[in-house]
């Protein structure tokens, strides 16, 4: 038997952190739920950044996004930067990416070339002969669309056509160009589809991460040698769309529907206001480059629509929920689940109406910044726990690598949260510290949150936000203009301070004087 244990992470895209069973009486997740029961939940586990190249590079390389250089959305992470799969295989792991991976951007140019970009993503041939090796996976089996988009192929085309589903480009918003959004009559081949998707479920993503997934662990049993698995779904990510019966599962009037509360964004930056504008004019933030930017359009929707919204989005999530029920029920049927770290998280959240929201963008409210987490390992993760400790999703890759007994590279500046995951009263974390860039002058953002505070300042402008997380939850008061917290407006700024220091990576020791 193998002695080493097993790491497994399974992945959310864009998940709220409420989106829970256990913890919203809304919404059905009963194998999440099974994997809190015997396991711990994590109420304060935050992302490093709102958008999604960023947080999952943070993930494989345990760095901040200004650590490690995937700022935004559009960048790439240098391939030469080590990851936990490269320790891992060294460690004599099984290194292998299931689903989503998103460390490089859709287009390719000649000085960032890019594996996950146009036409090569669509160059099924060529992903027939292409398993890895890629950031340290040793075997990838890869896919880029949520929903219907258009960027649908790599693994899963091909996984589709070797199960028969050869007309499967029918339920895809598709056009099989060479480059993206290039529609000759403006339209792409098939129109965007909402509510309902058409592909039967059996063809659905979802199937293929979790039956991919389930055969690469039984590779793994018949070689007798330990797995690191990342299991990557693309749900509830929008577009909204899923396939029944999950579509209409929720019946939108019987949600609780979040929505902005008056006067609410009167102190805050002025592009929180300008959200609540039919159409707004944001043309002076993309002054570098004019790429778009996340949140900077109108938000205004009728509660209607995003009741609808909240419904096939919570389909999304048990869709999602019933296939990781299947990962886990494979993981007791190959009599590996004691011998099995699994961390389920998401990349980041999302907004569905709270102060007057969609989606997500450059807003750092605990609706987008804090994400679901559970860790469970019998016998070593106390079964049916919740913690308030923060996390943060840096330390994952560190705490998992010291949990299989390897060194985390020493660029790696995620802490280890083991005792933590253990129940110990001794937090890891006090504090963490979020990031957002779109554009390098306009919107840089940090963001720290202790216990009780947040705080987040804009580089460039003197205008930010305070919130206290005890007494204001929703996070309704802005007291950045207060005169009666300029003190604590002052300590806060400090410990923000103090925390970006905390965090740079000494990976030379020093050993002499001079």
């Amino acid at each position: 038997m193998m002695q080493k244990p097993n790491i497994l992470w399974i992945t959310s895209d864009q998940q709220h952190w409420f989106t829970l069973g256990c913890l919203n009486p809304e919404i059905r997740t009963p194998n999440l739920d099974r994997l809190a029961a015997r396991g711990t939940l994590f109420e304060r586990a935050y992302c490093p950044n709102p958008t999604c190249t960023p947080t999952r590079a943070s993930l494989i390389t345990g760095r901040f996004p200004s650590q490690h250089g995937a700022w935004s959305l559009g960048t790439k992470l240098d391939e030469s930067i080590p990851t936990v799969g490269d320790i891992f295989q060294e460690g004599g792991y099984d290194s292998t990416l299931i689903g989503k991976a998103h460390f490089q951007q859709l287009l390719s140019t000649e000085e960032f070339p890019s594996l996950e970009s146009y036409p090569l993503l669509r160059d099924l041939e060529y992903w027939k002969e292409n398993y890895g090796p890629f950031y340290g996976f040793n075997h990838i089996e890869l896919a880029r669309n949520h929903a219907d988009e258009c960027h649908v192929g790599q693994h899963y085309a091909l996984w589709m056509e070797e199960k028969g589903f050869d007309n499967w480009r029918d339920h895809f918003e598709n056009q099989w160009g060479n480059k993206p959004f290039d529609f000759s009559d403006g339209k792409p081949i098939n129109p965007p589809q909402y509510g309902a998707w058409t592909i039967p479920e059996e063809y659905h993503y979802n199937t293929w991460i979790t039956e991919r997934s389930c055969a690469r662990m039984d590779h793994c049993i018949e070689k007798d040698q330990p797995f690191f698995l990342w299991a990557s779904y693309f749900d509830p990510h929008p577009p909204y769309l899923v396939p029944e019966p999950w579509a209409s599962m929720y019946d939108p009037d019987a949600l609780t529907v979040p929505d902005i509360v008056p006067s609410e964004h009167d102190q805050n930056p002025i592009h929180f206001q300008m959200t609540q504008e039919e159409s707004p004019d944001f043309s002076a933030w993309n002054e570098e480059g004019g790429n778009g930017m996340h949140g900077f359009h109108t938000h205004l929707e009728s509660k209607e629509k995003r009741a609808k919204n909240m419904a096939i989005y919570y389909g999304m999530v048990s869709c999602m929920d019933a296939h990781i029920g299947k990962l886990l029920d494979h993981l007791d049927a190959i009599g590996q689940t004691d011998n099995t770290m699994v961390v389920f998280t998401s990349d980041h959240g999302h907004f569905f109406g709270q102060h007057g929201l969609k989606a997500k963008g450059p807003f750092h409210y605990e609706d987008v910044i804090r994400v679901p987490m559970i860790a469970a390992w019998p016998g070593k993760i106390p079964q049916g726990q919740r913690s308030s400790s923060i996390q943060s999703l840096v330390d994952i890759p560190v705490t998992c690598l010291k949990a299989a007994g390897l060194k985390p590279d020493p660029w790696m500046t995620g802490l280890d949260q083991q005792e933590t995951w253990k129940g110990s009263d001794e937090h890891a974390r006090t504090a963490t510290l979020v990031e957002h860039h779109h554009q390098p002058t306009t919107i840089h953002v940090r963001t720290y949150v202790d216990a009780r505070y947040k705080i987040t300042i804009y580089l460039n402008t003197d205008e930010g936000e305070i919130f206290d997380l005890e007494n204001d939850p929703g996070e309704l008061r802005n007291l950045w203009r207060s005169k009666k917290h300029a003190d604590l407006k002052s300590q806060l700024l400090l410990k923000l301070a103090q925390a970006e220091l905390a965090r740079e990576p000494l990976p030379m020791p020093r050993v002499a004087p001079a």
